[in-house]
């Protein structure tokens, strides 16, 4: 009964949470893929890095391909599934999305929480099964405090090179974890690597999730220092990008150094950290 109540008052936080995180004084934003033109925010145009820089050869590199899926779990709808990630999201002013890969670690993690809670942001947290069945009380103040927590794989494996039913096993466990642990299914999936397949969009889409990529990549799994990362955020701060950072994988004593860095300038700049609605289709 206990668990129960606690995760019915999860639940209430979350809804609550997701119009007041995406509305704010940045007003309620909308979810847009890299394919699509992006509208232009009232007064600050809709801009950031060329796409040929965003998209580099990297570790990080998208390879999307197209297909269609049952619909979502718990729905009747018909859903498409993605031929690309969500890569940015628009709305009123100057919004950002904040997003934090690998963790839940147990040492960087509440640092993180702490900085954000500080500011009063809203950040989004792609977690690994395997670290949050380890750390279940991380994902319930992650629910408390308003974030969203999507699905980044059981164990961060290249999934453009495993089978259909191995890819099912790591985003699928990853799910039921999340689901126990937050009180909600993610409602958000993004691929170790950012390497997608049409098999990857397909079982993601018939978990009932949606693919996210990023616009700025911090490079800071690198640890290529505070100041780098600090700089790369700042240089290519633009209403609507979204930021990788990582909160576990290795000593991210940086990524929580560089965050309590271009926070509050980010902030004082007239910058919003919002987490994007999910827009059913």
């Amino acid at each position: 009964m206990k668990k129960d109540q606690l995760i019915n008052r999860r639940r209430a936080l979350i809804a609550g949470a997701a119009v007041l995180g995406a509305a704010g004084a940045a007003g309620t934003a909308r979810v847009l893929t890299a394919g699509q033109a992006a509208e232009p925010a009232r007064n600050f145009p809709l801009s950031g890095p060329p796409a040929s820089r965003a998209l580099k050869p990297s570790v990080y590199r998208l390879q999307p391909l197209a297909g269609y899926g049952p619909p979502p779990r718990g729905t009747q709808l018909r859903t498409l599934v993605r031929n690309e990630p969500f890569m940015r999201v628009s709305g009123r002013g100057r919004t950002m999305v904040l997003t934090f890969d690998d963790g839940p670690d147990p040492h960087y993690t509440p640092e993180i929480l702490r900085a954000l809670r500080e500011y009063d942001v809203h950040a989004m947290f792609f977690v690994c099964g395997m670290m949050a069945a380890d750390n279940k009380d991380l994902l319930g103040e992650m629910a408390d405090d308003g974030h969203i927590v999507g699905n980044h794989t059981w164990s961060h494996p290249l999934l453009t090179k495993l089978p259909r039913s191995a890819i099912r096993s790591e985003i699928g466990r990853t799910s039921d974890v999340i689901e126990e642990a937050y009180g909600e299914p993610p409602a958000w999936f993004r691929a170790p690597y950012g390497e997608w397949n049409r098999a990857t969009y397909q079982i993601g889409a018939e978990l009932g999730m949606e693919p996210m990529a990023w616009t700025i990549d911090t490079l800071d799994w690198s640890r290529p220092g505070t100041r780098a990362i600090v700089g790369t955020v700042q240089k290519e701060a633009a209403p609507g990008v979204v930021v990788l950072q990582h909160d576990a994988g290795g000593d991210r004593s940086q990524s929580v150094q560089a965050l309590r860095t271009y926070l509050p300038r980010l902030l004082d700049a007239g910058y919003h950290m919002t987490v994007p609605h999910r827009k059913n289709v």
